[in-house]
């Protein structure tokens, strides 16, 4: 397939890119480098430098043989983003291209505004391109298990069922978001929806949970093929910092109880999952949610497993229960539905001890690049 992937230098971007790639599709990657920007203006770079784009497309070809054509620019800027899709005409559209951290968009009004834009904007530039130039074109967008909060009740895979004054209707799962960024992620399906139900485009929008993990079937084949791999409190999700916090010998930062559980994904999964929402797209005028996660644990679970494999590889590991700068619950009910990807197909990777081993034996090899003052700043909500 022809596969336009918007946000292609990111965490999930480039490996989707590679993996894509390896498999025979046709793919085409936009970024605007805006998540490096972020990263060198606040002084969270990542735990090691990636190549921009253009090298390491060079790379790919000279590893695999196999081409990823590469496009700089921004997806808010509608022409840019127009004349994409009347060259490269794509029969699936993979949507990275989001300031991807609920954190920075706390940090300030500056941060915030940011986010709305960029979020939104290019949210609404790619539905109007594909309605003015490929109306069979799918979306796939990457969404978020933080829309839906913390329900008292099972949380159902993006739809629910109401039954109200004798008379019943399907909607879309009610959410509460977690974040300004969530919010955001929020105002994007519901945007989508819109455009779905108005002009018959084809939407699949996957909430996924926080991912961990760096390697790939396509990164392990040449140390620069690596992706970014944040570690600091606004970029970097809540395992990766925790491995890092453990080879640094900095206590694991469990916010208040700790006992806030969520879905969580094996990076390997979420490049199947995408690729298994892209090759089973929507009927014209659909919207599919599918909720991207393998298996859930709280914060607590997830410092006890860091803690019991870093000590046995030598670590001084200790947990410190740190004041939340979050407005969250720290204990509450969670039990979300995920079964569509797997009746696609998805065989998971799970959290395993020799899963953890192989982040550890990564973070151990750079423990140099690591320095304390980017793992945490305390961004609060209140």
């Amino acid at each position: 397939m022809r596969v336009l992937i918007l946000g292609g230098d990111g965490y999930l971007g480039w490996p989707t890119a590679m993996n894509f790639s390896a498999r025979g599709h046709e793919v085409l990657v936009v970024d605007n480098y805006l998540r490096r920007n972020l990263c060198r203006k606040h002084d969270v770079e990542p735990l090691f430098a990636p190549p921009n784009l253009y090298e390491r497309v060079r790379i790919w070809k000279e590893v695999s043989g196999k081409d990823i054509q590469v496009r700089v620019g921004d997806c808010c800027d509608y022409h840019f983003l127009v004349s994409l899709f009347k060259e490269f005409q794509p029969e699936s559209v993979i949507h990275y291209a989001e300031q991807p951290s609920a954190p920075y968009s706390m940090l300030n009004h500056e941060a915030a505004s940011l986010t709305l834009c960029n979020n939104l904007q290019s949210t609404q530039n790619i539905a109007w391109a594909i309605h003015e130039n490929c109306p069979e074109c799918h979306i796939v967008k990457l969404g978020t298990m933080g829309v839906y909060g913390t329900p008292n009740i099972d949380i159902e895979e993006g739809w629910i069922e109401i039954e109200h004054k004798g008379r019943k209707d399907r909607f879309l799962f009610p959410r509460q978001a977690s974040s300004f960024y969530h919010t955001t992620k929020i105002q994007d399906t519901d945007m989508l929806w819109f455009y779905v139900r108005t002009w018959g485009i084809r939407v699949t929008d996957l909430q996924q949970g926080p991912v961990y993990g760096m390697e790939t079937d396509e990164t392990v084949l040449d140390d620069r093929l690596g992706t970014i791999f944040n570690y600091d409190e606004m970029f970097g999700t809540v395992l990766n910092r925790f491995i890092v916090q453990a080879v640094a010998g900095y206590p694991l930062t469990v916010y208040g109880k700790g006992g806030q559980t969520r879905g969580y994904i094996n990076i390997r999964d979420t490049i199947r999952c995408i690729e298994l929402a892209m090759l089973n797209p929507p009927k014209a005028g659909q919207l599919n949610i599918f909720n991207q996660v393998t298996e859930t644990f709280s914060v607590n679970d997830l410092a006890e497993k860091v803690a019991a494999v870093g000590r046995d590889r030598g670590h001084d590991v200790q947990i410190k229960n740190i004041e939340n700068p979050r407005v969250e619950k720290e204990e509450h009910y969670y039990n979300p539905t995920y079964s569509g990807l797997k009746e696609l197909g998805l065989d998971p990777h799970l959290l395993t001890d020799d899963v953890l081993d192989s982040m550890f034996e990564v973070v151990e090899k750079h423990r140099n690049n690591i320095h304390e003052h980017k793992i945490f700043r305390g961004v609060k909500w209140g």
